[in-house]
């Protein structure tokens, strides 16, 4: 040895400068260990991380005094050593992080760095929602981000717009998981979820070019933590309840009700207000109904169709290990979901595994596979709309249990319970395999390779339902609707798609200049194949199987479609001193549903950034710590249009044709469709400024932004001659404007070190108004034309009901059955410009106002004291015009259905006096004016829907440390929860305001244990 002396020296020096070790716990204030928390010695600048219990060790140098601890999403803390050897630290949330690393298109940034309009939600938010689809636990989170459902059904999702309606074909947002592009978001568990970006403008978003005209979201799941071995359980139970529902009349009033209706179509004639059911029915169908139920039903349907609760059940377990070279992340949820009327429910297993490899510094790999299997169980019929609408006076069933004929075979309890089923099941399968080589410092290159596969199976059954008579069980009545042979409907689809991406990235900081380049290429293969066959009237009804059915009834057919798009993107992020910002993309898209010469496009954008609380100048006001200004400006581009829009299609049929004497069938073939060759991308030009704000260390923190989006060469129907023999083409023609706004307001604090707080709320709108279109689109009782909203409110204007007969022989008349107690209509024009004596759809019907949601709002809050937490979520929609349609409100829409309890007692009748009927709310009864004036649409039937809805509250508790360390658990947590609990609004009695007549919006009430070792 050279130097012997000095190596013995070293050996009694080293120990003398690291002779003092420290340990301890780092916890949360909810005394939740927190692992991956940095720990650091203040003199050396030696540190460790606490693993997945909050434990830590760490030698330190004599005579080092304090030790920082800090933690992504936590402020940093400093603390003196002394004397201590066991130091236990408890971190404080940090009101706003600026030093979070946001998701955006292939790449990340620091939340303070991003000059797009931007926002962010932590899977932590949505972990106790109790939700089944992540589509639905979303609403009312993400400023910006509108969530429509009409449906709380098992398995049902929602609809989602990012900054409203983009075009009038497909304005649904790109979904990307861990940087491939999923079909739908609610394929994914929120309990496997990281984080979620929601880029809303073009600076942001047009990295994704061709498919991001209507926004991104990108949602990053979770990842097993370095250093840490962790198993998790989540256990949660519920049940749902719908907390209101429509009625309708009892069986007296039906009779009665009935009886007016006939009597007022027939000119109400004296002495013949008795035309349907006798006087001795009506007065004594209930008495009769004791001894004879048979002849004289009474019928609760809603008793009889819908539970008054149904199970739920939700469970994860979750298994993850960081290790040096090797994360594993393997989770495995399970769902259970019963609907509230029998023979429905949902089922689903999602399974995850998320690995991350390190060969070396220089080459990682990710390799992922997500397994999800679906089963959705359905009669062949849903009954919520029949529930409400069965008349009380038809049988269910006979007084000896057997199945009753209801109406003429309309027995929708029937149905359900014997009338077969309808089955769907979905297997899904997602892989992602991501290697990363970083040849020098800053220079990253990154292949990735997505395979997708979905198969999907359907079988409808449904079965002969014979019903018979109620005092001989031998005599055939008839069948149940819909049930008079037995037939069964397969389907197969198997759809395949593959992501290839290559991206490589280069990052360089320069004293006060920092840069980041990245440039990328991705392409993107779909196919989609089906196979439908079917066979009716089964001779055994019993087997649903293909091999026994009819063969005189069989049908086969089968499709299939695919596309494929390639693209080239860039992007350059550059700022200056933390200060000046600037962001710059490119994609350069290539789509196969365009023709070759037509189907490349090129999507700029640039946004700039200004950090003025940055600047010298603002050094001094401690109350503002974040001031910025945004601005972008980029296009978007939709492809979404169809498969094969440019090209002209060939249509098969099969025709008669003489052979001889003989007729044989024969297959002919003609084309179908006329195509337009130059058909190309609609293109959405987007601008938007922002501002962020923070202040008094970041407690309360704001985001304000305005935009304006404009989308042009949107696709729309031709109008083309009939004798030419084709179907209407679509051709680049249509323009819309959107101008919105959102704002954002956080405020967090604590009182002490026991109680924490925190409330958020955002707000948002916009209106979209149509431009040049080429012709006019009607949707029912909506339309879409120059100049108006989209999908606008399009029908008369009301001038009450009429309420003598003078007065309807003195007006304008939509039909001439019109009678005193039937809607009048204002006549507004003819055919010279002026009002013309007739009340005619040419003429008179008018633009009535939007139809979409305005002041989109929602919100959090949330309190803590020591181990106990409480939140509550609430949304809703400060401004919408909404209409009473014919399904909600008509009377014997059906002929035979029953009133609603909100109809009688506030309509127009012979029955009432002159003051009842001038403040009467509703037309009178009536067959033929119902048909032909009434429930036209008109103003008359529009009323404020705007609605306040308490989406969630939870009420949590940690078991405290010291029990847990006894029994070897890292964190337990008890909650309660309640989702879905009451709404607030100007809706009929038993109408939710975002269900349809065929659904419902259930309440759910849960409790949950979440068990970390």
């Amino acid at each position: 040895m050279k130097y012997p002396l000095l190596s013995v020296l070293l050996l009694f020096f080293i120990p003398t400068i690291y002779a003092q070790s420290i340990k301890g716990t780092v916890t949360n204030e909810a005394g939740e260990p927190l692992s991956q928390v940095t720990i650091k010695d203040a003199a050396s600048n030696r540190g460790t991380l606490s693993d997945s219990a909050g434990n830590y060790v760490i030698v330190l140098r004599t005579g080092s005094s304090q030790l920082k601890f800090s933690a992504i999403g936590y402020a940093e803390k400093e603390v003196e050593i002394g004397h201590q050897q066991i130091l236990n630290v408890v971190l404080q949330e940090d009101y706003v992080d600026l030093n979070e690393v946001v998701v955006i298109g292939y790449g990340s940034m620091k939340k303070k760095d991003l000059t797009g309009a931007v926002s962010t939600l932590s899977g932590d938010k949505l972990e106790y929602i109790n939700g089944t689809q992540l589509s639905q636990e979303l609403q009312g989170l993400i400023p910006g981000v509108t969530v429509t459902r009409n449906s709380s059904l098992p398995g049902a999702g929602a609809d989602i717009k990012i900054r409203g309606v983009t075009t009038i074909s497909d304005s649904s947002p790109l979904i990307i998981v861990d940087g491939v592009p999923y079909t739908n978001i609610d394929d994914i568990s929120s309990n496997d979820i990281q984080d979620i970006t929601v880029l809303k403008d073009a600076a942001s978003a047009s990295i994704y070019g061709a498919r991001a005209a209507a926004g991104v979201i990108l949602i990053t799941t979770k990842n097993a933590v370095a250093g840490t071995t962790r198993l998790e359980a989540d256990l949660n139970m519920g049940i749902d309840r719908i907390p209101t529902f429509p009625r309708s009349v009892g069986a007296t009033r039906y009779l009665q009700m009935g009886n007016e209706a006939m009597w007022n179509d027939a000119g109400n004639p004296e002495g013949a207000e008795y035309p349907l059911y006798s006087q001795d029915d009506v007065e004594n169908w209930l008495n009769y109904n004791k001894t004879d139920p048979n002849n004289y039903p009474v019928t609760d349907w809603i008793d009889l169709l819908i539970k008054d609760v149904a199970p739920r059940q939700r469970h994860g377990l979750t298994f993850a290990h960081g290790g040096e070279k090797v994360n594993n992340r393997i989770s495995l949820n399970y769902e259970n979901t019963e609907a509230l009327y029998d023979n429905r429910n949902y089922e689903r297993i999602i399974a995850r595994a998320n690995n991350q490899i390190k060969f070396s510094s220089k080459f990682k790999a990710n390799f992922d596979v997500t397994l999800n299997h679906s089963l959705s169980n359905n009669p062949t019929s849903n009954p919520i709309n029949s529930a409400h609408k069965y008349a009380p006076v038809y049988a269910a069933l006979w007084s000896d249990g057997r199945i009753a004929g209801g109406k003429d075979g309309s027995n929708m309890y029937a149905d359900i319970q014997g009338g077969g089923f309808d089955k769907t099941t979905h297997s899904k399968f997602n892989g992602r395999l991501s290697l990363a080589y970083q040849p020098i410092e800053g220079l990253t290159f990154t292949g990735t390779l997505s395979p997708f596969f979905h198969f999907e199976k359907g079988k409808n059954f449904v079965q002969k339902l014979p019903w018979y008579d109620a005092d001989d069980p031998t005599i055939l009545g008839g069948y149940i609707s819909g049930h008079n042979k037995t037939n069964l409907y397969e389907t197969r689809a198997e759809v395949r798609t593959m992501t290839k991406q290559f991206i490589a990235n280069y990052g360089k900081r320069l004293e006060l200049h920092n840069l980041n380049l990245m440039a990328g290429y991705e392409d993107f293969t779909y196919k989609r194949e089906a196979l439908n066959a079917q066979s009716e009237d089964f001779e055994l009804s019993g087997f649903p199987y293909l091999n026994l059915g009819n063969r005189n009834a069989m049908l086969n057919s089968g499709n299939a479609m695919e596309s494929a798009y390639r693209s080239l993107f860039g992007r350059l992020l550059y700022d200056y001193d933390n200060r000046y910002y600037l962001q710059a993309n490119f994609r350069y898209d290539g789509s196969s549903r365009f023709h070759p010469d037509h189907r490349w496009a090129l999507f700029p954008s640039v946004s700039v950034g200004w950090s003025i609380s940055e600047e010298s100048f603002m050094k001094d006001i401690d109350r503002i710590s974040l001031l910025k200004i945004r601005g972008s400006y980029g296009n978007l581009g939709n492809e979404r249009i169809g498969y094969y829009p440019y090209q002209s299609t060939i249509g098969f049929f099969t025709a008669p044709f003489y052979q001889g004497d003989n007729i044989v069938s024969k297959t002919t073939a003609a084309q179908v469709a006329y195509a337009i060759q130059d058909i190309s991308w609609e293109t959405t030009e987007s601008w938007n400024i922002g501002l962020d704000g923070g202040f008094f260390e970041h407690r309360l923190s704001l985001m304000a932004d305005y935009y304006v989006k404009s989308t042009r060469d949107m696709l729309l129907e031709l109008e083309v001659p009939d004798y030419l023999g084709f179907d209407n083409p679509d051709q680049n023609t249509g323009i819309m404007k959107t101008r919105g706004w959102e704002f954002v307001l956080n405020w967090s604090d604590r009182i002490g070190n026991d109680f924490r707080y925190s409330a958020s709320v955002n707000l948002s709108d916009f209106k979209s108004t149509m431009g040049y279109l080429g012709g006019t689109v009607f949707t029912g009782d909506q339309i879409i034309r120059e100049g108006s909203q989209y999908h606008e409110w399009f029908g008369y204007i009301s001038d009450g009901l009429f309420q003598t007969q003078e007065q309807v022989d003195n007006a304008a008349l939509l039909h001439n059955a019109v009678k005193p107690g039937d809607v009048r209509y204002r006549d507004i024009s003819g055919p010279d410009g002026v009002p013309d004596g007739a009340i005619t759809p040419e003429y008179d019907k008018v633009l009535l106002g939007g139809s979409l949601p305005r002041y989109t709002y929602g919100g959090n809050i949330s309190v803590g004291y020591k181990a106990f937490d409480l939140s509550a979520i609430f949304q809703g929609v400060g401004k919408q015009s909404s209409r009473l349609a014919p399904n909600m409100i008509q009377p014997f829409e059906s002929t035979w259905t029953s009133p609603s309890t909100y109809y009688d007692g506030n309509y127009w009748s012979l029955y009432n006096t002159v003051a009842q009927n001038e403040n009467a709310r509703f037309p009178r009864l009536s067959h033929q004016s119902a048909k032909n004036n009434n429930y036209e649409m008109s103003d008359f039937w529009l009323f404020k829907g705007n609605y306040f809805r308490l989406k969630n509250v939870i009420l949590g508790y940690n078991l405290p440390k010291s029990f847990l360390d006894r029994i070897d658990m890292n964190a337990v947590r008890l909650y309660v929860s309640g989702t879905d609990l009451f709404s607030i609004s100007d809706y009929p009695p038993g109408y939710d305001p975002e269900s349809i007549n065929s659904s419902y919006i259930s309440s759910t009430y849960s409790i949950g244990l979440n068990i970390k070792f």
